[in-house]
């Protein structure tokens, strides 16, 4: 990108401006004249910054390398920052999942940086041309949405920990409901593992009713109280 031919410059800003890209943004002063170099607003997956020429004479007049005079395309172009500020406020508050807080971020950090750029820019210029007052409006208005964007961030930021905690939270409640079922059952299967263990080894065919059958309880109230046994090893840990 090249500055317009009719821009009278002094060559010492001239000097100053690669041949490859604008740079960073930036504001050059020299025997009255200010040039700034800024960028436009990113866009999401936008790699190369797309930048745009302000020049200010010596006698206060404004031009703008993308057209228009004045002001306004100054404005208008902090005006888009604002806009894009706007509507990552608006993606936040309608955001749910912590994949939807990942994109915002991923969206917000290029506008973040840049308008901070912007504003350390405006400032500089602020500096430079202490006379020009519009200067000290349009830094504080870059500043305004400067601060935005880093509240917006840290916002962002607590919200997608506040939902990756609760997601622990509710997998080690889960995990911790998955322990206790698993204790029940080794209660239970310590209960009934003596009696299954002895009729396995032995059997329990029965030649009469159960109630003839003086072995059938006498096996059946040993299991048990072995089963019992068990049971306070499992839950315990100790035998006695």
């Amino acid at each position: 990108m090249k500055l317009p031919p009719s821009w009278q410059l002094p060559l010492t800003i001239k000097n100053r401006l690669g041949q490859k890209s604008v740079g960073k943004q930036r504001a050059m002063i020299a025997e009255g004249h200010l040039l700034l170099v800024l960028h436009r607003a990113p866009t999401l997956g936008e790699k190369q910054r797309q930048g745009v020429f302000f020049w200010r004479d010596p006698q206060g007049k404004w031009e703008c390398s993308v057209g228009g005079v004045g002001l306004k395309p100054l404005m208008k172009h902090i005006q888009v920052y604002e806009e894009a500020e706007n509507a990552l406020s608006l993606a936040y508050s309608e955001a749910e999942q912590a994949e939807d807080y990942f994109n915002l971020l991923e969206q917000l950090a290029p506008v973040q940086h840049s308008t901070q750029n912007l504003h350390n820019t405006l400032q500089a210029a602020r500096e430079g041309i202490p006379e020009d007052r519009d200067l000290i409006d349009l830094r504080d208005w870059a500043y305004g949405i400067e601060r935005s964007l880093n509240l917006l961030h840290e916002n962002i930021k607590n919200s997608l920990d506040y939902r990756m905690a609760e997601r622990v939270e509710q997998q080690n409640a889960i995990a911790l409901e998955s322990v206790r079922a698993s204790h029940r059952l080794n209660v239970l299967v310590a209960i009934f593992f003596p009696l299954t263990a002895i009729t396995c080894i032995f059997g329990m065919n029965l030649s009469s009713g159960l109630a003839e059958s003086f072995s059938f309880w006498l096996i059946l109230l040993i299991s048990l109280s072995l089963g019992l046994w068990v049971r306070r090893w499992v839950i315990v840990g100790k035998l006695l």
